[in-house]
């Protein structure tokens, strides 16, 4: 027998990440720049989460989704969605397996961190028009500060009527923004840490200079008058309909290439809808699965699911309850026999902050997708933690198709931690493993992601909802 040699055996026996360079069909390439082309539409059309379930629904009326009608008999291959409150949205394609065998469920987030207005934010001060925010999800202050802004979202009028805020997304709009210190006037400012250094409270948005013309100098507000009358003319809107609106600051910018390779794409609220877009793409494109498809996009991930809209409401148990009924299924049975790939992204490793980062155990941008065993903070809690059945059957799903993973991590344990919507999933008693992506400056109004782990990322929930 002809002995081994070392070359053989490392490679038989050692382990080592491959780039999705290395691993790239003859025909990849084109189809990342596809699905790259298709995710920066929905970036730059999709800033809020009532705009990222507007377009995924009419995405999928396009592809023959139905609303979901309660007492309307479904059969294997149909295709049915419900959307709840505008802010989540659940997609099902209906398998030829009963629900008895379980589900395929793909769960994944899209809401980001951001800043909204309080309920009274218009105020003037020392000539000037400013907005009051509230900071939603964890996200440095800093961030915010001097950098052109778009105001989105929707405003509700006191007739019951509502009308669609869009101020700085058209070239020709005007931004908002939020000053900055000037660094000569940043001594004290200096001495302190960044989270004392930058208050939450002076988060306030500059909107306007000019007085009101029929106001005599001197009088209070003239400015604040000046934008009222501004929105009223545009929008037909009056200060107290600001109290019941939904209202949100977002970065006055479209997604990107990054890179001279243009290998990277840079963009505003990634974490999480790049999951969220991954699962779209896969469920739009099943087609008669032998168990039933199902792509959820929740709300209030980045606050802990909570609320109506999160993935702890009854939206989603309402539904897969409705379609257990059809088939005489009790709704246990089914989540007892699913499984389920939480779609979240993890951190990167980054070089410029090697410290923060298990440089072992840390996802690579370039190196396909991550599955993360577990997140939680210190010792792993908050954590779902995946057994080892799931991850060995998540492994068998994605080299199936031909997926290149890599394992992640939230950065050196006891440094911070994090969470996702799988211990929610969990409770349900449905096996789950966190399945996604890296990124490069997480939680930052812009973002970094390879294309070419997004291309991987569609193909691993497209394996799921195959199985």
């Amino acid at each position: 027998m002809k002995k081994e040699t070392a070359a053989t055996r490392r490679k038989r026996l050692l382990y080592k990440p491959v780039s999705v360079f290395d691993a790239l069909g003859e025909h990849d390439e084109e189809s990342i720049e596809t699905i790259s082309e298709a995710y920066r539409d929905l970036l730059d059309s999709g800033k809020t989460v009532r705009e990222c379930v507007e377009n995924a629904r009419a995405m999928a009326e396009q592809w023959g989704f139905k609303p979901f009608e309660r007492g309307v008999k479904l059969n294997p291959g149909d295709k049915v969605y419900t959307a709840d409150n505008c802010k989540n949205i659940v997609l099902a394609v209906i398998g030829s397996a009963p629900l008895s065998d379980g589900a395929r469920i793909m769960a994944a987030h899209v809401d980001t961190p951001g800043l909204d207005l309080k309920p009274n934010p218009l105020y003037e001060d020392s000539g000037l028009a400013m907005l009051k925010t509230h900071y939603y999800g964890g996200i440095k202050k800093y961030q915010w500060l001097a950098m052109p802004l778009e105001l989105r979202g929707v405003v509700f009028l006191k007739n019951g009527g509502h009308v669609d805020i869009h101020v700085g997304a058209d070239p020709y709009d005007p931004v908002l923004t939020i000053t900055d210190l000037l660094p000569h006037l940043s001594a004290e400012q200096n001495k302190k840490t960044i989270s004392e250094g930058f208050s939450a409270e002076n988060l306030n948005v500059l909107i306007g200079l000019r007085p009101y013309a029929d106001v005599a100098a001197g009088d209070e507000d003239r400015v604040k008058l000046a934008v009222m009358s501004w929105l009223n003319e545009k929008y037909g809107i009056v200060e107290e309909d600001l109290r019941t609106a939904e209202l949100s600051l977002v970065p006055a910018s479209n997604a990107r290439d990054v890179g001279f390779d243009r290998a990277m794409l840079g963009a505003y609220g990634q974490d999480d809808r790049v999951c969220a877009f991954a699962g779209l793409h896969a469920i739009l494109r099943a087609e008669n699965p032998v168990h039933t498809a199902v792509c959820v996009l929740a709300d209030k991930e980045e606050i802990g699911s909570e609320g109506i809209s999160g993935i702890q409401s009854g939206h989603f148990d309402a539904f897969m309850e409705e379609l257990c009924d059809m088939q005489q299924v009790k709704l246990r049975h089914c989540y007892a026999k699913s499984f389920c790939f939480s779609g979240d992204v993890c951190n990167a490793y980054d070089p410029n902050f090697a410290d923060a980062h298990d440089k072992r155990n840390n996802a690579r941008l370039g190196y396909g997708v991550s599955v993360v065993k577990y997140t939680g903070s210190r010792g792993k809690s908050g954590a779902s933690d995946a057994s080892a059945e799931t991850f060995s059957r998540t492994r068998g799903l994605l080299e199936g198709a031909g997926v290149v993973w890599q394992t992640g991590e939230l950065g050196r344990v006891d440094l911070g931690g994090g969470g996702t919507m799988a211990c929610f999933i969990a409770r349900r008693n449905i096996e789950v493993i966190d399945v996604g992506i890296s990124l490069l400056s997480m939680h930052a109004p812009f973002e970094v992601v390879a294309k070419a782990d997004l291309f991987m990322l569609c193909k691993a929930f497209s394996a799921l909802f195959a199985d």
